[in-house]
């Protein structure tokens, strides 16, 4: 893979690269949301709690398919709050590698699925090539 994190003349970046190079097998991550394996919503008043919650999940979900957060390549934010895009850049830099950020849109909206959701996720991820 290769991150274009500021390739020359684009603006700049706060955690995300403007385009991302890649091949091998792809792994798409449906929307993840700030719910535990009993389905219990995690963090109802705290969008941090919920950012926490919603990486834990794609982690999970991109082991079960034999991926990493190390091959992810694009995330979709969705965010009901903007207070939480703090929190949300705090806890990315703690799954993902700083140095070699995904390409990334984030982006407010007036709701989700459950309203106490605050933060979904989705992503897509690349495997090394087969052999």
């Amino acid at each position: 893979m290769q991150h274009l994190v500021r390739p020359d003349g684009s603006p700049p970046v706060n955690g995300y690269s403007h385009a991302v190079v890649f091949a091998g097998p792809m792994v798409a991550v449906s929307g993840q949301v700030p719910v535990d394996a009993e389905g219990q919503l995690v963090g109802a008043e705290d969008g941090e709690a919920q950012v926490r919650q919603v990486f834990a999940n794609l982690g999970l979900a991109l082991a079960a398919a034999g991926a990493g957060m190390e091959h992810v390549v694009k995330l979709t934010v969705y965010l009901t709050d903007l207070a939480d895009l703090d929190a949300f850049r705090r806890v990315r830099d703690e799954y993902l590698d700083p140095a070699r950020p995904p390409a990334c849109s984030l982006v407010q909206v007036a709701g989700l699925v459950h309203p106490a959701f605050r933060v979904e996720i989705d992503a897509l991820a690349a495997l090394p090539a087969l052999s």
